[in-house]
């Protein structure tokens, strides 16, 4: 069966990637601000926020009595998993925090191969990038160094470690290759399957540069063209721009943005993330991940709740960092920035929320369930783009025999339709012989 994506936090030391992981999850790493405070990666399960498919007025029966009311079904969506919060759902994903990358890590350096190899598997890269210029390529703190060094010597680092590990082996695959008569996709799909590649990348990395000369016949270049645009493929990366409530912040990102692509770039602080969900849990505000605002008592009660919504009221300290806090990037930025670093990072995969329910009619467990009163939408998949509705079946069925797929309103889909948002998404399957 196909395995769930996995999304690894990597970048030097001290650049903020613990508490991204943070802040992106309900775990608590290690946090420090000295180098390799991370040494084993940590694994967490961090949450993609989506449009839920409980919010489509399009979908029987959910059209809303008015349009200050959210559709009906959406007072039902309760995930087994992650939550829904007015209409956004919060979807698990597994997420990597790799230990810190230093300059020479292909070569060993500062651990530099077991943190390599720790991203193996890893099918996107989010790439920390401490944009407030304090921090040197080792981790240690300065002032005024340039991070768009960090994002070429980082990348280099991986590329120089694929290599290596290829040119060790390149004249025994050659001539076993001119031996076998293999492809070339065969064959570097057997080298490269160690990274977690399959037949698919491989054959789209060769794609990209149309090489016209047989495998044997690559000289070097070649072979680094071939590592450089392989890298791409495995391993797509979202830039995450960190500390961008810095005062050198701002100089930094002009130059960023204009070496790298708009898509590939987010704007965070994580720390301002982190500290916002410290104080909900602890009673002082209101506030939802990902949203521009932050309310606290005395806004709730100049907004007409008396009670100021219950939540404790803040001293002149805490109340002055707050302020702070939305002036130097909630306003500024419109939000943290934290909750797009992972959306940015399905996109570049290309995955597709996909909602597997037991009853097509209700969206639930069935009639027996509770009415209309029932759970609705319990679960959702994320699936590679361009997965077909067989693909879905058997990431949730396993190698249970398929009756037959249904999709929103009880029409029959057969296993070969693609998936894809708002098209064979939602989906009921019966088990049995067809």
């Amino acid at each position: 069966m196909p395995r769930d994506p996995l999304i690894a936090l990597v970048g030097k030391p001290s650049s903020g990637k613990s508490t991204t992981l943070n802040s992106l999850t309900d775990t608590t790493a290690k946090v420090g601000n000295f180098p390799f405070t991370t040494i084993d990666p940590n694994r967490a399960i961090g949450y993609l926020h989506i449009p839920c498919a409980c919010s489509r007025p399009t979908l029987p029966n959910n059209t809303p009595p008015s349009p200050d009311l959210p559709p009906p079904l959406q007072t039902r969506c309760k995930p087994n998993h992650g939550a829904c919060q007015k209409g956004i759902r919060s979807v698990p994903i597994e997420l990597l925090d790799v230990a810190g990358l230093v300059p020479g890590a292909h070569a060993g350096k500062g651990l530099g191969n077991k943190f390599l190899d720790d991203l193996r598997h890893a099918d996107a890269l989010i790439h920390v990038v401490d944009v407030s210029g304090t921090t040197d390529a080792e981790g240690k703190a300065t002032r005024g160094y340039d991070p768009s060094a960090d994002i070429a010597w980082l990348r280099d680092e991986i590329v120089r470690w694929v290599l290596g590990n290829l040119m060790q082996k390149w004249g025994g695959l050659k001539r076993r290759h001119t031996a076998i008569k293999a492809t070339a996709v065969e064959t570097l799909q057997g080298q490269f399957s160690g990274y977690g590649a399959t037949a698919a990348v491989v054959a789209k990395t060769l794609d990209k540069l149309a090489l016209k000369q047989p495998l044997q016949e690559w000289d070097d270049e070649t072979i680094e063209k071939v590592v450089n645009t392989f890298v791409d493929v495995k391993f797509p990366t979202v830039l995450a721009l960190n500390k961008i409530d810095h005062a050198d912040a701002d100089k930094n990102v002009s130059k960023i943005a204009r070496a790298e692509a708009a898509e590939r770039i987010v704007l965070c602080s994580a720390i301002s993330e982190v500290f916002l969900r410290r104080l909900v849990k602890q009673g002082f505000v209101r506030y939802v991940p990902g949203e521009e605002y932050v309310d606290t008592r005395e806004d709730l009660i100049e907004a007409g709740e008396p009670d100021g919504g219950g939540l404790k009221e803040m001293d002149e300290k805490l109340k002055t960092r707050v302020e702070n806090l939305k002036d130097m990037v909630l306003y500024r930025f419109g939000s943290t920035g934290v909750n797009l670093v992972l959306t940015r990072a399905a996109e570049v995969l290309g995955l597709v929320p996909v909602f597997p329910v037991c009853n097509i009619g209700t969206f639930g467990r069935g009639e027996a369930g509770g009415g209309e009163r029932a759970p609705v939408f319990r679960d959702c998949v994320l699936v590679s783009k361009g997965s077909t509705v067989g693909d879905v079946y058997r990431r949730v069925m396993g190698d249970a025999p398929m009756a037959f797929v249904e999709t929103v309103g009880g029409l029959r889909v057969g296993e070969d339709e693609v998936v894809g948002v708002g098209r064979n998404d939602i989906l009921s399957f019966k088990v049995g012989r067809a």
